[in-house]
């Protein structure tokens, strides 16, 4: 009888821990994308885009031409007008690259102009999720449209600062 008086309070005493956490699923690209500021943001970013992509075709084209012309006349140049020539071409085809890696690298201008028009848009919908969550309870929501995974979380069940401060302790 005692042992079973001890697991009835044991299971009323954990019956908060035992509620399951709220948790929702959101589709962040069609959220976006129904977004009419998303929408012209996205299209701005893509024409700027092709606009550098055809910029950067055409500077390939350039290069072509000087090899295509460098084939045809280099049994009349000497030695040194052969490696003047295989320099400049070598050397315009290295700047168009830094060009096209500027343009389209990982933190070039393209990633710039992204984040300055569509992370507004962005921070907005997850400004609303976050209260949309807060207001319904919710204790985690999901991207189930990418692998970004949580777009928000309940802070207490954020754990990070118990274990930085266990760690601190051994």
């Amino acid at each position: 009888m005692k042992t079973l008086m001890i697991l009835a309070f044991a299971l009323l005493i954990g019956q908060p821990a035992l509620q399951a956490q709220k948790v929702a699923v959101v589709d962040i690209n069609l959220i976006l994308e129904s977004l009419d500021d998303y929408k012209s943001a996205q299209t701005e970013v893509d024409k700027i885009a092709a606009r550098w992509r055809q910029e950067i075709e055409q500077e390939f084209d350039k290069v072509k031409g000087m090899y295509n012309k460098y084939q045809a006349e280099q049994v009349l140049m000497s030695e040194e007008m052969r490696q003047q020539q295989e320099q400049e071409i070598l050397t315009k085809e290295k700047d168009i690259r830094e060009m096209q890696k500027a343009k389209f690298g990982p933190e070039g201008e393209l990633f710039k102009k992204r984040q300055e028009l569509i992370r507004p848009v962005q921070d907005k919908v997850y400004g609303l999720i976050e209260s949309y969550a807060n207001e319904r309870g919710y204790d985690f929501i999901f991207d189930k449209s990418s692998s970004s995974g949580i777009i928000f979380a309940n802070p207490q069940f954020d754990k990070t600062e118990d274990l930085i401060q266990r760690l601190a302790r051994n």
